[in-house]
């Protein structure tokens, strides 16, 4: 088993407060973050959507690198971005939509198995399945030579 840390800290009112986020590793150390950086167009400050976006998208990459060592295919590259939509939710807000886009370059793979282990992957990474109250996660995936 694996357990990892990441903390927050906030000082102030929701809308004109500041937050820091910090990671075990140190790989965010106190990094901002607040309301205009995740309403607005602050690009100094990071927000929740885009850790989890950052968080997906790495988890369902090696998933995929795995499944495609266990199929017998050696991954050259992988590519994943994860686009999070944050809409409204009555008084507050929900996560409504994720949307992972995949480039892969995998000799000898044909297109019918990158597909299979592309969906494999999306449906077991642990974080799409600590994710799975989102509504929709969709999977866009190239394969590339």
């Amino acid at each position: 088993m694996s357990e990892k840390k990441a903390s927050a800290h906030w000082s102030g009112p929701g809308k004109t407060g500041q937050g820091n986020i910090s990671t075990e590793t140190g790989a965010l150390d106190k990094y901002p973050y607040g309301f205009a950086s995740r309403f607005g167009d602050d690009r100094r400050g990071t927000n929740p959507e885009e850790i989890v976006g950052a968080a997906h998208a790495s988890c369902f990459t090696m998933a995929f690198a795995f499944a495609c060592e266990k199929a017998g295919f050696a991954t050259k590259t992988v590519d994943t971005t994860a686009s999070v939509r944050l809409a409204k939710d009555g008084d507050g807000f929900k996560i409504d939509r994720i949307a992972l886009t995949m480039e892969a370059v995998v000799p000898n793979l044909d297109e019918a198995k990158f597909k299979e282990l592309a969906e494999g992957a999306k449906a077991n990474c642990p974080l799409s399945k600590a994710l799975a109250s989102v509504p929709e996660i969709t999977l866009s995936a190239t394969l590339k030579n």
